[in-house]
């Protein structure tokens, strides 16, 4: 047995990611009919995560789950008349980076 043997079966299969869930889907559910003026944000899949969706409210809270892919954060946008961007087109909104600094300043984040 080598000293990294130890190591290596701690960590899993490596280049399998956690697929969307019919939990991730549930959380998006409440949380964007918890909240007014929602907008959905879609996050390209990496080498680290899979698709997600980034939930951003009129006051910059905001949420990120796992989504299946593009054409089902567009479909989830859609059901609930919710629009839709791509975060490599549009990147994400100020608000949202305005509430992260508002928490740090505030401790809760």
């Amino acid at each position: 047995m080598g000293v990294f043997d130890s190591l290596r079966r701690k960590r899993g299969k490596p280049g399998v990611l956690r697929a969307a869930s019919k939990q991730d889907t549930s959380h998006l559910d409440e949380w964007a009919a918890a909240r007014t003026g929602v907008e959905a944000y879609v996050e390209p899949k990496t080498n680290v995560t899979d698709t997600t969706v980034v939930l951003v409210a009129h006051d910059g809270e905001w949420t990120r789950r796992r989504i299946a892919d593009l054409d089902a954060a567009f479909a989830f946008g859609k059901k609930r008349s919710i629009p839709v961007y791509e975060v490599n087109r549009v990147g994400l909104p100020q608000r949202m980076r305005d509430y992260i600094a508002r928490q740090k300043r505030e401790g809760k984040a």
